[in-house]
């Protein structure tokens, strides 16, 4: 999300990132955060934030690479399971991440079902406060560029002679 969008798209985001927490008791963690690993909004108690997002990024940028070497097409989703729980981060729009971190307990398919649904609206969110900081961007004003006819360049020899050609 652009700095020039307003604090209310960021709490829009935060808002869904806390009715998901609602929803699903088992998540302990969720983070909205773009493709460069800046915080977005975030709902992650004992969790550093930017951390997080900066790890997301970089998880985000192996799997991608992953996914493309496998012909697998465009990075939907990546879960990973620890002792003690899971960490999913689901693709949110052309430019943000939505990261989930959860008990071990879980459901994991309403894992998806949540993530997958909560992804789709924060992307939807911060696609369009992107557009709208981008709309408000001063243009520069683009004037055609004109070139001037070139002179062609004239020889500049001389008609030297030498002691042989006489």
């Amino acid at each position: 999300m652009a700095a020039e969008s307003g604090s209310s798209d960021r709490e829009a985001v935060l808002d869904e990132l806390r009715r998901l927490r609602t929803r699903m008791p088992q998540f302990t963690g969720a983070l909205a955060a773009g493709v460069d690993g800046l915080v977005v909004a975030h709902d992650c108690p004992g969790v550093d934030p930017e951390g997080l997002a900066a790890l997301t990024a970089a998880e985000l940028g192996v799997a991608v690479r992953v996914a493309d070497a496998t012909g697998k097409g465009e990075l939907r989703e990546l879960l990973v399971r620890g002792e003690d729980g899971y960490v999913a981060t689901y693709a949110a729009g052309r430019s943000a991440v939505l990261t989930l971190l959860a008990e071990d307990r879980v459901n994991v398919g309403r894992l998806h079902l949540e993530g997958r649904r909560a992804a789709a609206r924060i992307g939807e969110l911060v696609d369009a406060a992107e557009a709208a900081a981008k709309a408000l961007r001063p243009t520069r004003a683009t004037t055609p560029r004109t070139r001037s006819t070139r002179t062609p360049r004239t020889s500049t020899t001389t008609d030297a002679r030498t002691a042989t050609d006489s």
